[in-house]
């Protein structure tokens, strides 16, 4: 295999203005994310005007809480500055788990304020958001991160995976693994899952805590591949442990609102009560007959 230069990284240069590949690719897939809970929320019959108030809060305080997260893990990277590095966004630099935590405690608010049920908006949104990850991940491959170790020479992977990607996960001479394709196409599995539950009409907060659970199980696995990891204690990753938490959390309240609630996750407005005919007006029906 002959190698040429990696993708640019750079989307679109307008003067002073310049949008990165990485950018354009997160607001891709924020974009499909919001037309398909639209579609669902149409589907439902909920306030489409709804879901979008929530996505223009939810979307910026994910991404800083993703942003706020990966910072905090990787400090060292900032503390000798220059300080505006920690807002360069477009160098890539975010972390799901932070994003989710942000997304989460927002429509938690959000729910409370609107008054609308909170597994109601979780289940709407979640596979819009494995959708987005899905789509997202492949931000991190124009800008050739979040990849695992080294390929080993004859790996089935040179077989199966395009050349395009392995040119570009190719970094001075070393071929890595594409963990951020093996993300994305778990992703793609998990949203398909989550399509397939809602149509069984699971009780209310299965479809979100089923991404979790499903997610949270291929990030485990992966994540065991990636070199730019942080640890907790031994070889237990940061984003390991997060995962497993998320997962026993998720079972639990599964276990305990199957016990508890009865709740369908599908939602159908109440229709118009019908006036019965009185009495009267049956016999007149009945006479003119």
């Amino acid at each position: 295999m002959i190698l040429t230069a990696p993708i640019d990284r750079v989307f679109l240069e307008l003067g002073p203005l310049t949008v990165y590949w990485y950018g354009v690719i997160i607001a891709t897939g924020a974009a499909l994310g919001l037309w398909l809970a639209m579609k669902e929320a149409n589907r439902l019959g909920l306030n489409k005007d709804l879901l979008i108030d929530f996505i223009v809060f939810a979307v910026p305080i994910a991404i800083l809480f993703a942003r706020i997260y990966y910072v905090i893990f990787e400090w060292e990277r900032y503390a000798e500055g220059p300080f505006w590095r920690v807002f360069a966004i477009w160098e890539g630099g975010i972390a799901i788990h932070g994003a989710i935590i942000g997304g989460v405690l927002t429509a938690i608010v959000f729910s409370r304020v609107r008054k609308i049920p909170f597994w109601q908006l979780a289940d709407i949104i979640a596979p819009s958001l494995i959708l987005g990850q899905a789509i997202g991940r492949w931000g991190n491959f124009m800008n050739q991160e979040a990849h695992g170790g080294p390929l080993p020479d004859g790996s089935v992977i040179y077989d199966v995976v395009p050349e395009f990607i392995i040119n570009q996960m190719t970094i001075d001479g070393t071929t890595y693994h594409p963990t951020f394709l093996y993300e994305s196409l778990w992703n793609i599995l998990i949203f398909v899952l989550l399509l397939l539950l809602r149509r069984y009409n699971p009780l209310r907060g299965e479809v979100f805590l089923t991404y979790l659970i499903g997610y949270s199980i291929g990030r485990f696995f992966i994540e065991g591949l990636r070199t730019d990891s942080l640890y907790v204690v031994g070889e237990l990753r940061t984003a390991q442990l997060i995962s497993i938490l998320a997962i026993v959390a998720a079972i639990i309240l599964i276990i305990y609102r199957r016990k508890t609630t009865n709740v369908k996750y599908d939602y159908v407005p109440p229709k118009p009560k019908q006036k019965k005919k009185s009495a009267n007006k049956k016999k007149t029906n009945k006479k003119k007959k």
